[in-house]
């Protein structure tokens, strides 16, 4: 790449960055996230110690297992909520109740209390921090007006979750040294009643929604998102590698503590030590990863993300010295940061926003599950073929799925660059522009394309109207009473007059050329447009422009015949 090229790509990493600055209402959900997932892995690395002193490496996978099955099944069942309303609320009692159980664990502690009762808290703890991110990543494609805003979005977010992921094990690092374990679930409850006091007051308009039932079913509206993930393979796909990476990850919190401590031979601030150089990466990683908004390869480099949670993993079994250990964790720290731009951007790009927390909630349940699982397989593995032959085994699971995956997931990413053709042509309609990414994205799926050759109606004056199309290439004139009242090319929509006024067509349109139009069915279009309320106000505005200026042309203007 030339020197422009590269001054191309840094110039879009910066614009990344400063649009989510420059948002304040993003910029706030996105600094909540950063005190959400630094608690985290400050509460992580305590719980882990914890546990093994109550009963090493076993206790540490049995403890893991027992976080993620109640987080397994309450993840589907409560993210319908997140689809109802203004989802930040849901995020503000989250947190507090993440803080709140955190800050009673470290009562618990400096107590010398029993652990079971750590053990409980840390179950409501991570059930609530299950929900936190399925409904924050459905809040943050409302915060954004294109996909390139979105990708940015998740780049940054990724970045925060990567700066977290160093923060938090290093902050726990830090406080081991001076302090004890109950100090670090104080200051992870701190973290998390800052994340709720972050999203109080955010300023936006949710995108419009289906009515919440009047008998709410829970585990029905659930459902409806395992349907969607279902029919989907592209999903399923995506959700599957998560679930690898998953599995993966809940490996790793049982492989830190027992390479730090009998591999290692670095003591219990070993374990800090790890896991911050996940973080380092992260961070790194988030940075390159800057560089790959709006590349159209977010596919490929998922699955570049994917194999390197488990290569490193792997190659740490042949290789056990600590420098190398730092080094190779630093490159899962690298993949993760790959991970969360590429998925998290896929996931909100394939799926409606109306079931788009629960398809996250399902995603979240997978992780907690295969969390578990691989807390589980980690700790067995470690006593039935020794630390380093488990290393090996667990690491090889990540890369040969990613291998496997690779030709659909670069055949997603033209899907997804589809969709955003479709996307930038509809925003180029004045009353779409105020439109959210989710709802522009769901007529950009609804559009069917049409053609009409030269001198032929798309449809007559006092026909019935039924579609919307917007003109992709080609010109058309406006035809109203015989005489050509307005022309039309790239770009342009015509039609709503009929379908908002539920009149019959106000004038002809006739191609001047070859004409390619995308249109929108009646039903596709209402909802959304009058759903949401400044794309309703403009289409008022626009229609009312349109008719005075066809009622106050002079007879006399000059004017083209209408084409025979």
């Amino acid at each position: 790449m030339g020197d422009g090229g590269r001054r191309s790509r840094l110039r879009g990493a910066g614009a990344a960055f400063a649009s989510n600055w420059r948002n304040p209402d993003l910029r706030r959900a996105q600094l909540s996230f950063l005190g959400a997932w630094t608690a985290e892995w400050a509460f992580t690395v305590a719980l882990g110690i914890v546990a093994y002193r109550d009963g090493g490496a076993l206790a540490v996978g049995l403890v893991g297992l027992l976080r993620m099955v109640p987080s397994a099944i309450f993840a589907p069942l409560l993210s319908p909520i997140a689809d109802r309303g203004r989802r930040e609320r849901v995020l503000v009692l989250v947190s507090i109740v993440r803080g709140a159980a955190t800050a009673a664990a470290a009562v618990v502690v400096a107590m010398a209390g029993p652990a079971a009762v750590i053990y409980a808290l840390a179950v409501v703890s991570t059930i609530a921090a299950t929900l936190y991110r399925p409904a924050h990543s459905a809040l943050l494609p409302s915060l954004c007006r294109t996909g390139y805003e979105l990708a940015s979005a998740n780049m940054v977010r990724g970045l925060l979750d990567s700066a977290a992921t160093l923060v938090g094990p290093l902050l726990a690092a830090v406080l081991l040294q001076f302090a004890g374990v109950d100090v670090v679930f104080a200051v992870a409850a701190a973290a998390s009643f800052a994340a709720a006091a972050l999203l109080i007051g955010l300023r936006y308009e949710a995108p419009p929604r289906p009515p919440a039932p009047s008998r709410p079913n829970l585990a029905k509206e659930a459902a409806e998102g395992l349907r969607a993930v279902a029919g989907n393979r592209d999903l399923l796909l995506i959700l599957g590698l998560a679930a690898a990476q998953a599995l993966t990850r809940g490996a790793l919190t049982v492989l830190s503590v027992v390479v730090a401590i009998e591999l290692l031979r670095t003591g219990e601030p070993g374990v800090g030590a790890l896991m911050t150089a996940v973080g380092v990466g992260a961070v790194l990683g988030s940075l390159g990863a800057s560089l790959l908004v709006g590349t159209g390869r977010l596919g490929g480099w998922y699955a570049v993300g994917i194999a390197l949670w488990g290569l490193p993993i792997a190659l740490i079994g042949v290789f056990p010295q600590q420098a190398i250990a730092l080094v190779l964790l630093s490159f899962v720290g690298v993949g993760n940061a790959l991970v969360d731009v590429a998925g998290f951007t896929l996931i909100a790009r394939m799926a409606p926003d109306e079931v788009l927390a629960r398809i996250f909630g399902v995603l979240e349940s997978l992780v907690a599950v295969f969390v578990g699982i691989g807390a589980v397989v980690a700790s067995a593995l470690v006593e039935w073929l020794g630390v380093q032959a488990a290393l090996i085994a667990i690491g090889l699971v990540c890369p040969l799925l990613a291998a496997a995956s690779w030709w659909r997931l670069r055949a997603l990413d033209r899907t997804v660059g589809d969709l955003d053709v479709h996307v930038s042509l509809l925003q180029q309609v004045p009353m779409l522009q105020a439109l959210p990414l989710p709802s522009i994205e769901q007529l950009a799926r609804g559009l069917e394309p049409v053609a009409y050759r030269a001198g032929v109606s798309v449809f007559d004056q006092g026909d019935v109207g039924d579609r919307f199309y917007v003109i992709e290439s080609g010109e058309a004139d406006v035809v109203g009473d015989g005489r050509v009242v307005a022309a039309l090319g790239p770009g342009e929509g015509f039609g709503e007059i009929a379908l908002l006024r539920r009149t019959r067509r106000t004038a002809t349109v006739v191609a001047t050329s070859d004409l390619r139009l995308q249109a929108l069915t009646c039903d596709r279009f209402l909802p959304v447009v009058l759903g949401y309320t400044p794309s309703a106000q403009q289409a008022e505005i626009d229609m009312d422009d349109r008719l005075g200026q066809w009622q106050t042309r002079e007879p006399g203007a000059p004017f083209r015949e209408p084409p025979a």
